[in-house]
């Protein structure tokens, strides 16, 4: 039998959440003055459940490494939020919702966990409504809706393209009304560097003043954790830089299951490499796909001329474009699934009709959508509709009032107006299906301790549908959490305060020192971003968008070698008692660095693929994901010692209610 246990509640799928918050344990009001919570991370999950658990009353310790929660990562999110509300009346429900989800994963996720996240999904708008956050109207004054890839409603709720911004100034301002109460103590500028565990249960961390140097310790009943993904192993990625794995990495050494390593969602539409100055890439919202066409020229010859200047895209006849998504996917078109429109995309470029210098860019074309916005427009006013160049300017404005923000930074990037020549995209590195493996009261392997959306595994299976990162989220943070938290504290009510003058306490403390000083006193002769570079080259190039055998097991002999490299030659200027941010980098990349192998060994093992795992042996004629029945379950993964001898555990998957079969977009 695993020893993995999910804690699903039985009884049908619609009624198991309802059931679940009715049979759990709960603390009374006067009780959750008693107990403490640590969160990490003040993102979009992090924030809205220190905002909620402080809400009802419990005294919340809340980290975060950056200067304010303001600048978490989910800032960055730009195109939406889903929610099953139907506004549009095209056919939405929660069961669609659900099943446009599990399918998205390709039927690699956890259903109940699934179900509850489409149920709830709609308490998220009425409640980012009520604290103010400006969403998209329609004319009438109702909340407008787009569609988003993957699915054939319109579910996704907007601000222009700065939803995360929007939705995390809401949960900022909630945290802020319980800071202000005293009920959130909140710790900004720290690092957590290990988790403390004592008896068995998460009772604190261990975290660095990032400003000062100095090592803390805190303690409390419960630790939560919602610290992101760790995409950043890949160097390039679309994360915020400082966006890292170490948070859930010393959790997993300290007991905490990693599940579906491999399951990396590469999006496709981001501002294209160019060169290996690059720090970073930048996301074009996946909303764009709304209104902009995706294609590469029919001819090498066009193609050619595009690179060597003599040629503008514009020139090119309607009938000598290939609009590779249209053709291969009539149904869906360009609002294909993430995983899908990526692998399309390098199969062209791959095949030589990359637009750009280094040959990896597709085009993603507004003329169309400016000129039918345009004659809408024209109707509209009673103008004339043969006009071009009214057409043309009425058009532009509606597009503008859409995407204004997104042209505006594509175009102060690549310094080209994506409203006169069509925008360059590549797919890139932009979030993490997997994580630290949780129950269905999102607890880890370690009781005690928690972990809530990017953070964790629980919701997207092997790829993520766009638009449904908020809402995983925010429906952790304000509507799952704050609940199953409950069940667990509900025996700590006599616990008293938790003593952080402990051996546990101590040995943690100890080797984080230890670890800082080996760092600091190294006198090696290469940056932190040296290895960080080459890491994200082998991760690239051997673990990207397509792999193989082969090329996953070099990967991991190439990272075991890097690591052991890094570790004897990296040089760390600085001491480690004023704010070092080469420290503070070292010690994320050395966990990169052992993340990265058991993520080739994870994708290695998988003999699949699976949405944003794609394996070379594993596909069909026409080169899409073939999947195998005897991989329907969750791969997590038990720490011991290091990520070679990593032990192997399942959690085999149920579908009850849902038919799984070939996930076709065609």
């Amino acid at each position: 039998m695993s020893i993995l246990d999910s804690k699903i509640p039985e009884g049908p799928l619609a009624d198991k959440w309802t059931k679940h918050k009715n049979d759990i344990n709960l603390v009374n009001p006067a009780n959750k003055r008693l107990i403490d919570v640590i969160i990490v991370g003040t993102g979009l999950a992090g924030g809205s459940a220190a905002a909620t658990l402080a809400e009802l009353g419990y005294n919340v310790k809340a980290f975060c490494f950056q200067d304010s929660p303001r600048r978490a990562h989910s800032i960055a999110a730009q195109g939406g939020i889903n929610a099953a509300k139907n506004y549009q009346g095209d056919g939405d429900s929660t069961y669609r919702l659900f099943y446009d989800t599990v399918k998205g994963g390709d039927y690699r996720s956890r259903e109940a966990n699934v179900y509850r996240l489409a149920e709830v999904s709609t308490n998220i708008i009425d409640q980012c409504v009520a604290q103010g956050v400006p969403f998209a109207r329609e004319y009438g004054g109702l909340l407008d809706n787009r569609s988003f890839g993957g699915v054939l409603v319109s579910r996704t709720f907007y601000a222009k393209g700065q939803t995360g911004q929007q939705l995390l100034l809401g949960a900022y301002a909630a945290m802020n009304r319980q800071i202000g109460r005293g009920k959130i103590k909140m710790y900004t500028r720290h690092e957590m560097l290990d988790v403390v565990v004592v008896d068995g249960k998460a009772r604190g961390i261990i975290a660095r003043n990032l400003v000062t140097g100095e090592i803390e310790r805190h303690s409390a009943h419960a630790v939560v954790l919602g610290t992101g993904g760790y995409g950043n192993a890949f160097y390039l990625s679309t994360y915020a830089m400082g966006s890292n794995v170490t948070a859930a990495w010393k959790a997993h050494k300290r007991g905490a299951f990693f599940a579906n390593p491999c399951y990396t969602q590469i999006h496709p539409t981001c501002i294209p490499v160019s060169g290996d100055h690059q720090s970073k890439l930048t996301l074009m919202s996946e909303s764009l796909r709304n209104d902009g066409r995706i294609w590469v020229p029919k001819h090498k010859k066009d193609v050619e001329a595009i690179r060597n200047g003599s040629l503008k895209p514009t020139e090119i006849a309607e009938e000598d474009r290939d609009y590779y998504l249209e053709r291969r996917y009539p149904a869906f078109g360009n609002l294909v699934p993430r995983d899908v429109a990526s692998r399309a995309a390098k199969e062209r470029c791959d095949a030589g009709y990359g637009v750009n210098q280094t040959g990896e860019a597709v085009y993603l074309d507004f003329a169309a959508a400016i000129e039918r916005y345009g004659k809408e427009q024209a109707y509209v006013k009673g103008l004339d509709v043969n006009d071009k160049k009214l057409v043309t300017d009425l058009g532009k404005k509606v597009v503008e009032n859409k995407y204004g923000n997104l042209f505006q930074m594509y175009e102060k990037i690549v310094d080209q107006n994506p409203y006169e020549t069509p925008m360059m995209i590549y797919p890139a590195v932009h979030y993490t299906m997997g994580g630290l493996w949780v129950d269905y009261n999102l607890m880890t392997t370690v009781p005690g301790l928690y972990a809530i959306g990017e953070a964790n595994f629980s919701d997207h299976g092997a790829n993520r549908l766009g638009a449904s990162a908020l809402m995983q989220g925010l429906a952790d943070g304000y509507f799952v959490l704050p609940y199953t938290i409950g069940d667990y504290l509900a025996h700590d009510i006599r616990t008293g305060p938790i003593p952080t003058d402990t051996k546990e306490f101590d040995e943690a403390e100890e080797k984080v020192r230890a670890d800082i000083d080996k760092f600091i006193t190294n006198k090696g002769s290469k940056s932190v971003d040296y290895f960080h570079k080459k890491l994200g080259k082998i991760m690239w190039n051997k673990c990207g968008m397509a792999r193989n055998e082969k090329e996953l097991k070099e990967a991991i002999t190439e990272i075991a070698e890097l690591r052991e490299e890094f570790h004897k030659d990296v040089f760390v200027p600085g001491t480690d008692t004023e704010y070092n941010e080469e420290l503070a980098k070292a010690g994320r990349v050395a966990d990169f660095l052992e993340l990265g192998e058991l993520f080739a060994k994870d994708a290695l093992e998988r003999e699949e693929s699976a949405g944003g795992h794609f394996r070379e042996e594993y596909q069909t004629e026409s080169g899409e994901a073939l999947r195998r029945p005897e991989y329907q379950y969750v791969s997590a993964w038990e720490y011991k010692g290091k990520p070679s001898e990593a032990v192997h555990h399942k959690e085999e998957l149920q579908y009850e209610n849902i038919e799984v079969k070939e996930r076709s977009y065609k």
